[in-house]
């Protein structure tokens, strides 16, 4: 018998220490989900303005906008939410004040709410997003995913809890109600959190760190993001073989030049056992690893889509997984 497949998430949330190329792998993914006839929104709600860059493009605006094509002919959006026009807009879907409510903006009032309740900022900017994730338009999601680019890891927990405290105080009201539908949203299978990380000990352990925060939040983990990855595993290699390589290619093969060649690789394979060591803490999490390369020249957007498609297969991968039936072909 065949179990059903669970819930692919619609709602794709990245964060990372920073440093770990966090943006870039939001980006990358934006353009993995995007296949063909997808639309896939890419928003950020930092005010860094750290996307645009990315794909060559003029700053992101509050309202969604064209941003580049998908991998095989889909669509990527993009938006930097603004907490302010958030606001604007809450007050006009709750409360209908329409420009009444432009008006508070030119007084401070908007200033001063979110300066005297910090929490309200990060509500209004993940029910944006949530708004996003379940608009519909003519007769379909607007949206086949949608992909955040989330506060660094040391405060993504609190940003995304922060509709389940809010709902706690607020029993009734629209900002009750809106709250426990975004906390229900940010729980559920429908979202997914992905932790970007790159081979260093310090961001391995605030992923570790954010790992066990997120788990006690009851936040759904998706996957972690092994960045930035130079080189491969290790392999034995002797001065023989050095000495053997070198005369198969008609280069010298003296005994100062083979020892020199034999100090760099050592040296080289420190790192890359260093590589190891990480990578096999992380798969002690128990969660799909993705590991995307070095790219030494930096990202231009050539490298974006060389990260999406490493990505695409990743997660190509893991929806047949999760899709493959249980029962007698496992022994159970």
């Amino acid at each position: 018998m065949s179990a059903t497949a669970p819930p692919v998430p619609r709602l794709h949330i990245v964060t990372g220490k920073g440093g770990t190329g966090k943006t870039t792998v939001a980006a990358a993914l934006a353009l993995a989900l995007a296949g063909p006839g997808r639309r896939v929104l890419l928003a950020e709600v930092e005010g860094r303005q750290g996307i645009a860059p990315l794909f060559d493009a003029a700053p992101l605006p509050y309202a969604e906008r064209h941003l580049a094509a998908g991998l095989d002919g889909g669509e990527v959006f993009g938006q930097a939410v603004d907490a302010d026009e958030a606001l604007l807009d809450y007050l006009d879907m709750f409360y209908k004040l329409g420009s009444a409510g432009r008006a508070l903006r030119k007084f401070g009032a908007i200033d001063f709410a979110t300066t005297i309740a910090p929490g309200l900022r990060d509500i209004l900017l993940t029910g944006k997003i949530k708004e996003a994730v379940s608009r519909t338009e003519a007769g379909r999601m607007a949206y086949d995913a949608v992909v955040l680019d989330a506060p660094p890891t040391g405060r993504v927990v609190k940003f995304l809890n922060v509709t389940v405290e809010s709902g706690r105080l607020a029993k009734t009201g629209p900002i009750g109600k809106h709250s426990r539908s975004v906390a229900r949203l940010l729980h559920s299978s429908l979202t997914a959190v992905h932790l970007v990380t790159t081979p260093a000990a310090m961001p391995v352990q605030e992923t570790l760190d954010a790992h066990r925060d997120l788990l006690a939040a009851d936040l759904p983990v998706g996957h972690v993001v092994l960045n930035k990855v130079a080189g491969t595993k290790t392999v034995d290699v002797t001065a023989e073989q050095l000495r053997e390589g070198l005369r198969r290619t008609g280069l010298p093969s003296d005994d100062g030049l083979v020892d020199a060649l034999l100090d760099e690789y050592a040296a080289s394979r420190v790192e890359t056992e260093a590589v190891d060591a990480y990578r096999d803490r992380l798969e002690r999490l128990g969660r799909p690893i993705d590991e995307l390369a070095l790219l030494p020249e930096g990202v231009d957007l050539s490298g974006l889509y060389q990260l999406a498609r490493a990505l695409r297969t990743s997660l190509g991968e893991t929806r047949r997984a999760a899709a493959e039936p249980e029962g007698d072909d496992h022994g159970e």
